[in-house]
């Protein structure tokens, strides 16, 4: 049984603040598996094919394939059809400089968070609400877990 509210910390990426209902997912190349106009999963071989990650914390442990999955990070941001958050198991810089690029272009707040292995199997393992404070690179970032369910399974 896990606490009402659990409190998780993380190395910022791109501060910002987050809330939104967990997706997690393995590893996604933004660079055609990802359609930031309609927002949706389109590899069809990724097992969120389908799914969108919009206003959603996106829970992945990396990105996956080319350094354009930055711009197409951006893009999605800038058509309000990606993830409000970012929480990673390492860090990754690609998918950083996109929501750099977008924070900065548009004047966006989507927070990266970096966690760790066993931060971010605990994390990919609910069916839950995050709300990510990484508002200052100076010290931690500060993750909240509420509305949890223990499920080990993906989220649909």
């Amino acid at each position: 049984m896990i606490p009402p509210t659990l409190e998780l910390d993380g190395q910022v990426l791109v501060a910002g603040r987050a809330s939104g209902l967990t997706i997690a997912l393995p590893p996604l190349s933004f660079w055609g598996g990802y359609d930031a106009e309609n927002g949706m999963i389109i590899d069809k071989t990724h097992a969120g094919y389908g799914q969108s990650l919009k206003d959603r914390i996106l829970v992945m442990p990396r990105a996956r394939g080319s350094s354009s999955s930055s711009s197409v990070l951006a893009e999605a941001l800038r058509n309000g059809t990606g993830p409000s958050g970012i929480v990673l198991a390492e860090c990754d810089l690609i998918l950083a400089i996109g929501v750099i690029a977008a924070n900065e272009l548009y004047a966006l707040n989507v927070p990266v968070v970096s966690v760790g292995e066993d931060v971010f199997a605990q994390i990919a393992s609910f069916t839950a609400t995050l709300a990510i404070d990484a508002g200052d690179t100076s010290r931690p970032a500060r993750i909240y877990v509420t509305d949890s369910e223990r499920d080990g399974s993906r989220n649909p």
